[in-house]
């Protein structure tokens, strides 16, 4: 079998579906990365740090480990990371939130590299897996319909062309629905990209502080969520696309990329979910094994953001709300769609999967710790719980 050729196997849908995967994830969260940063004190060019050093790392670790893998890995930052900032770190200096954001990092990298995680994620079946990750694009498929709901003629359209591609050329469905979107919203006056200026952004070095406050109120948090909310269903999604990437060290070489990075405002970077499943689905390309392209596209566009800080961030705020849940349901369609097949599969594993789906699906949040972790504890309790008793017990 012939190595991957980058150049060969590249296809307009796989750069595009790195596009979206960057622009899902910017237009979803990046005001709460931007609302962390603020609470902990950062000034407009230390903000613009913090998307230089996110930006540099995503894209790093994504081209990175698809070089030393030949497999698609897509990374992002901690979202749930970025809110628990908000609300837990108001009292904490800069300084020693950054020594905060490199412990935590060390962490990471520590449990990757020794095999703690990967060990422990093994354990999941596949059924539980798929579940979950139908659970979290959920929201993703019925946003795509709540976007009718408040601009009907931009997201019927969006959905007439896909449909139209699907059927006549599926490689460009969501290219074609992206643009006709584009398009509609520049007619009518709500893409908004006047009062955007390309300016590089420069890198500001924050000294790492260690307190024991910070430690156990910022370090220890941002590590369990971004290992439980974040590179479980990471690895999940990985799982459920058919890929078999190595845990340990992928996880690992991003603890050490974000460990680096960290004094410049790189929080918590991790195995991204949502956006990964972008990349990984059909919609990507029909061939798994080209796939790979839309996570090194996806990385190029993260270094391009970057490079351009909150200037690249302004211009994908610059797109509508609705256009984005249009198009990022309708590239995730597919996904739900496989990861429920999945799931359901396995009669004897169907209702632990059904529950995992559901509690994932709810949104439920304990102890900052989101629902993709909770809802794989309640599929594994209702899976032990229903488990045929042995012959003769």
């Amino acid at each position: 079998m012939s190595r991957p050729s980058l150049l060969r196997d590249a296809s307009p849908s796989a750069i595009v579906a790195g596009f979206v995967t960057v622009l899902v994830g910017f237009a979803s969260s990046a005001v709460i990365v931007f609302q962390a940063a603020r609470s902990l004190g950062a000034d407009d060019a230390t903000i613009a740090s913090w998307m230089w050093a996110l930006g540099l790392g995503m894209g790093v670790t994504c081209i990175g480990l698809w070089l030393r893998h030949r497999m698609p890995v897509v990374t992002a930052w901690s979202t749930p990371g970025a809110a628990m900032l908000i609300g837990t770190a108001t009292a904490v200096p800069l300084a020693e939130a950054t020594g905060a954001f490199l412990a935590c990092a060390v962490l990471m990298a520590a449990c990757g590299f020794s095999g703690v995680f990967e060990r422990a994620i093994r354990r999941i079946p596949i059924a539980l897996a798929s579940g979950m990750l139908a659970g979290v694009l959920l929201r993703f498929g019925l946003d795509l319909f709540g976007a009718m709901q408040a601009r009907p003629g931009l997201a019927l359209a969006m959905f007439g062309t896909w449909l139209a591609m699907r059927r006549l050329s599926p490689r460009y469905a969501v290219i074609a629905t992206l643009a006709v979107g584009v398009v509609i919203t520049a007619l009518d006056g709500t893409l908004h990209v006047e009062a955007v200026h390309l300016e590089l952004a420069h890198p500001v070095l924050t000294l790492p502080a260690f307190s024991w406050q910070a430690m156990i109120g910022i370090a220890l948090p941002l590590f369990v969520v971004t290992m439980a909310s974040q590179n479980v269903p990471g690895v999940a999604v990985i799982r459920a696309s058919g890929y078999a990437v190595p845990v340990s060290p992928t996880i690992g070489w991003i603890g050490v990329t974000n460990a680096v990075l960290a004094p410049f405002g790189a929080y918590a970077l991790n195995l991204a979910a949502i956006t990964a499943a972008i990349c990984m689905g059909r919609e990507a390309h029909e061939d798994p094994s080209r796939r790979y392209v839309a996570a090194v596209a996806a990385g190029a566009f993260y270094i391009v953001v970057g490079l351009f800080g909150a200037t690249v961030a302004a211009l994908f705020a610059a797109f509508p709300k609705e256009l984005v849940m249009a198009i990022a349901g309708i590239a995730l369609l597919g996904t739900i769609g496989n990861s429920l097949a999945a799931a359901l599969h396995e009669e004897s594993a169907r209702e632990a999967a059904l529950v995992t789906f559901l509690v994932t699906a709810s949104g439920l949040v304990l102890w900052g710790v989101g629902s993709a972790f909770w809802g794989l504890v309640a599929g594994a309790i209702t899976l032990l719980a229903l488990r045929p008793r042995a012959a003769g017990a």
